[in-house]
């Protein structure tokens, strides 16, 4: 627990316990608002399909994360939400709530965690040594999924006892709380060095005119950097094959229902979503105590995903329910461990100039595809059935699996903590590796 003594970390982990308790919570009191206001799935639909569309938007919110104060950042973004959440409460007082106002909220609130969750990841090489960001990353891991679990337990209970409208002031006060803890950090900055741009610039250009840059120039070419800072060197083989897992993850979400009623209901619903949830905590939780940081990260996500390309496949085999819910939960013990490695990497490779822009960039290019994912599974669960759906997804993680495994450039990706930042800004490096053949 000695990483607790650094003050900055845990005012910022006891800050993202706040906001993962009142986004998990909101997320269930608002789909629930949403059906009781407008009485129909339509609008549930609606209002997932707003949550999800946000995704596009992280994708250019990088270089913004990268060019403002993130103590700032963080502060304003915990009471912008912690306002708008209370739009909620004062309309139903005053009479004039309807399903349309939080379905325009909706969008809102989940654009502005766009912003957050890859500021606070940008935040943490900034306030921990690097031996301590494989535990930090664990420990928000955990905040994350922890609270989900937790709060999935709850909310209906809650809902129940306090109803929809009061969990969003509850929520309100949360976030309020969690700006005044943000308020406390002291995070150091790291300026971009605007002599050294200027004097590229005016090398490449002789004209006057043409060596004038605009904001909206600086901001696309940043973009372009935390985008190519993923996809230009050997990562990009493991995003691509996270863009296939994300989209079978969305496929199985959509029929899980279907599955879930033919066995048993509702209850068994929640057992298989609170198995998932917690498969992935209990991977993040052991990440930093199996040394995985030692281990070529090409050999650390083909073994992950092979294991839970398999379990995926065989928990809908099963005529147990006990065992399909644990083998489900299984399944994603390995995609906890892995993503405590991948952000790790990232924090220790990326130049901190550009940390929120890679961080917004691989999450918004990991989660995009998941409304086609959706899209996918809900078509094929009309056509055939739910647990076929889901043995073919447990397929396509296999497969990615199995690619990785084979891949020459993969499965020469170097260890954890043998990446620093040369490896990130070196293309020679990278043109090197996708060129070596396999032996």
């Amino acid at each position: 627990m000695g990483i607790f003594k650094n003050r900055n970390f845990t005012l910022l982990f006891i800050g993202r316990i706040l906001t993962n308790i009142g986004d998990s919570l909101y997320a269930v009191a608002a789909m629930w608002l949403v059906y009781s206001l407008g009485g129909s799935t339509l609008y549930t639909g609606i209002a997932g399909f707003l949550s999800i569309l946000p995704r596009i938007i992280q994708l250019f919110s990088g270089p913004m994360i990268d060019r403002v104060p993130l103590r700032g950042l963080l502060v304003y973004s915990q009471l912008f939400q912690a306002v708008l959440l209370l739009v909620v409460p004062l309309a139903h007082y005053f009479d004039f709530l309807t399903v349309g106002l939080v379905l325009a909220i909706t969008p809102i609130l989940t654009t502005i965690n766009m912003w957050f969750y890859p500021a606070q990841m940008s935040a943490l090489p900034k306030i921990l040594d690097k031996k301590q960001l494989t535990q930090g990353n664990s420990l928000f891991s955990f905040a994350y999924q922890g609270i989900d679990v937790a709060c999935n337990a709850v909310s209906g209970a809650l809902i129940v006892l306090l109803g929809a409208v009061a969990l969003y002031l509850w929520n309100s006060l949360g976030f309020f709380i969690g700006a005044l803890l943000f308020m406390q950090l002291r995070i150091k900055t790291t300026p971009k060095d605007s002599h050294n741009n200027e004097q590229k610039i005016s090398e490449n250009k002789t004209s006057e005119s043409n060596t004038r840059r605009t904001p909206f120039k600086d901001y696309v070419s940043d973009m372009k950097e935390g985008i190519r800072l993923i996809l230009a060197t050997p990562l990009s083989r493991i995003q691509l094959g996270v863009i296939v897992i994300n989209a079978a993850g969305g496929a199985t979400f959509t029929v899980m229902p279907a599955f879930a009623d033919g066995l048993g209901g509702p209850g068994i619903y929640g057992m298989l979503l609170m198995a998932g949830a917690c498969g992935s905590l209990l991977g993040a939780l052991l990440a930093p105590y199996m040394k995985l940081e030692r281990v070529r990260l090409g050999v650390v996500f083909a073994a992950a995903f092979c294991l839970s390309g398999i379990a995926w496949c065989l928990s809908v085999f099963s005529s147990w329910t006990w065992l399909v819910v644990l083998v489900y939960g299984l399944a994603w013990f390995p995609g906890g461990v892995t993503n405590v490695i991948i952000n790790t990497v990232i924090q220790k490779g990326v130049p901190e100039k550009n940390m929120g822009t890679v961080f917004a960039a691989a999450s918004g290019l990991s989660g995009i595809e998941m409304p086609l994912g959706n899209l996918l599974g809900g078509s094929a669960g009309v056509v055939t059935s739910s647990s076929a759906v889901i043995a073919v997804c447990g397929l396509a993680v296999l497969g990615v699996g199995i690619y990785w495994m084979f891949d020459p450039v993969t499965r020469k990706l170097p260890a954890a903590d043998d990446v620093d930042q040369s490896w990130f800004a070196s293309p020679e490096k990278t043109n090197a590796a996708q060129a070596t053949p396999s032996l």
